[in-house]
């Protein structure tokens, strides 16, 4: 099996991350699994951090057209499934509706899961303007009964970055504010951002006091493997979901110029 793993990072410029990923995987997936780590073009930001970007709805929207590309050359190159490693889910499901493989959204299989491992969830993010964009999410998926809200980590990007040689301070800042997120109801807490996700994972940290803490990558990364053993596809109903002929979409992606992402 050969899942693409499709970060919203640019992970050529996030080495210490690349590494944090791949050993977490491999923990993860069975030794017969192959999972290729991928980011978005190298040129896509104009720093290492993606949030300066994508806490903009707009700015998200353009960048999140790198995935119709890297999802089309996936297929083409015979993976199994695609796997969408950031939280966001972008485009998924458009994404859907022009491969044949699974494909699997980190929000989405994160959601669906919390309730089956406690009441109430919520979530901690230092990508503080998005928290509206996750309890859209959320409502759409009917779970907002479920959901106690989205509060601010108290931390940043950079700091999970310098983290992953010193991790333990960040874990207690972590500890701090999931306390204040179980006070709030919570018995699942989900870290928003893939990165302090995986420095969370990696470390061992499963719960805080009695609340459980979710490795979403992990999850995301199991989910895709389960959708090829059980030979899923996307389905191929209404509108939103009918697939266009390959070549007509072939043709329609090379002409808004992705054509750099899929070769």
């Amino acid at each position: 099996m050969k899942i693409w793993h499709q970060s919203m990072t640019v992970l050529d410029h996030l080495p210490a991350y690349k590494a944090r990923i791949a050993a977490h995987a491999r923990k993860v997936l069975r030794p017969d699994t192959e999972l290729v780590l991928h980011g978005l073009a190298p040129d896509t930001y104009p720093s290492n951090y993606p949030g300066d970007d994508i806490s903009y709805g707009a700015l998200f929207a353009m960048h999140s057209l790198q995935w119709m590309g890297y999802a089309w050359k996936a297929q083409k190159e015979g993976f199994d499934a695609f796997a969408m490693c950031t939280m966001a889910d972008p485009m998924l499901r458009e994404v859907r509706a022009i491969v044949d493989m699974p494909v699997v959204g980190c929000a989405e299989v994160s959601f669906h899961t919390a309730p089956t491992l406690g009441r109430r969830f919520g979530m901690l993010l230092f990508i503080d303007r998005m928290g509206v964009f996750y309890e859209e999410k959320i409502r759409g998926y009917g779970l907002a009964e479920h959901f106690v809200g989205a509060q601010p980590v108290g931390f940043g990007f950079n700091d999970v970055l310098a983290g992953f040689e010193r991790p333990g301070p960040l874990i207690d800042r972590f500890r701090a504010a999931a306390r204040r997120l179980i006070d709030a109801g919570a018995d699942v807490i989900i870290p928003a951002e893939v990165p302090m996700n995986l420095l969370l994972a990696s470390e061992g940290i499963t719960r805080i006091d009695e609340a459980v803490v979710m490795d979403s990558l992990g999850l995301t990364l199991k989910a895709a493997e389960a959708a090829v053993d059980r030979g899923e596809r996307p389905k191929r109903d209404g509108w939103h979901h009918a697939k266009p002929r390959d070549e007509r979409i072939e043709q329609v992606l090379r002409y808004y110029g992705l054509s750099r992402f899929m070769d």
